[in-house]
């Protein structure tokens, strides 16, 4: 969605097996373009659920667009990347993800990525190893961390109804009122900091065809894993952001997982007054944070 993009930057794509990946990165002043492939990768991974899309740190990653080669995919399923007719499951994502490092990135990348798509990046990372030279991950959780659910608010089977689950869809995204509400509510502390370029960046993508079949695939739950299981294997140095008054991950829970594998994450930051996207709520904050570690 590229009339969402900060100055200076376009899209470009790559295949996957589940399609074309779009994202976006420095093309034009006020970047100096002939050095931009030797600088060293940034790739940015936004978060899951309706209308989410490499908007999600728009507002951060321009601060590092003059010593990093920025990456900012529009993962499968959203934003203007593929939308295959798929019952989406943690492998196509995993399998996606690796696929677009391995073709954009010569060398190890330090990848800032948020929610579920920072726990998938951390379950990369123990089997991948050699793709990562870094992590910083915003509140990252899979949703059914120590076996407790934290993200389906609706009943199962009333998700899996046949076209009840279009409707759905269509009520809870595909319309402004719903995104707003839903961004103010439940996604950001303080509602009056939520733009209404921000209502319709998410709702550009909610509403793009075959959008639905990601955003179901998350609000039934395919793609929830237990992260707690997973975590103590990592060995990538780490640092986790978390907001302190993040719903459905609470800051409890990350220090919880944190305090699994002191020894991979090396720092863990309580940002105030912020919910669970800290980065598009207060990215002066994140990106003070990040310039801390990457600079």
């Amino acid at each position: 969605m590229l009339q969402f993009q900060p100055p200076g930057f376009g899209h470009k794509v790559i295949h996957t097996s589940l399609g074309a990946m779009v994202y976006y990165t420095q093309t034009t002043a006020p970047w100096s373009i002939a050095d931009t492939e030797e600088l060293p990768p940034l790739l940015f991974l936004h978060n899951f659920g309706g209308g989410a899309s490499a908007y999600e740190w728009s507002k951060v990653y321009p601060a590092f667009a003059p010593s990093y080669r920025i990456l900012a995919p529009d993962l499968i399923g959203w934003g203007e990347s593929a939308h295959p007719v798929w019952d989406y499951q943690i492998r196509d994502y995993l399998s996606a993800i690796a696929e677009f490092i391995r073709k954009t990135c010569r060398h190890p990348v330090t990848v800032v990525a948020s929610s579920l798509t920072a726990a998938f990046t951390i379950r990369l990372a123990i089997t991948q190893p050699d793709l990562f030279a870094g992590l910083f991950l915003v509140c990252p959780s899979g949703f059914d961390d120590f076996g407790q659910g934290a993200g389906r608010r609706l009943p199962l089977p009333l998700i899996n109804t046949p076209l009840l689950d279009n409707l759905i869809y269509a009520i809870g995204a595909e319309n402004e009122f719903a995104v707003g509400n839903f961004l103010q509510s439940f996604l950001f502390a303080k509602s009056e900091r939520v733009s209404k370029e921000m209502v319709q960046a998410y709702l550009t993508s909610a509403q793009q065809p075959n959008a639905k079949f990601a955003g179901l695939a998350f609000l039934r739950g395919n793609l929830y894993f237990d992260l707690s299981l997973y975590i103590q294997q990592l060995k990538t140095p780490t640092v986790f952001f978390w907001g302190e008054k993040a719903q459905f991950t609470s800051i409890k829970l990350g220090r919880r997982l944190a305090n699994l594998n002191p020894g991979a994450i090396q720092q863990f930051y309580a940002i105030a007054d912020t919910g669970i996207l800290p980065h598009l709520e207060m990215p002066e904050i994140v990106i003070g944070l990040l310039q801390r570690h990457l600079n």
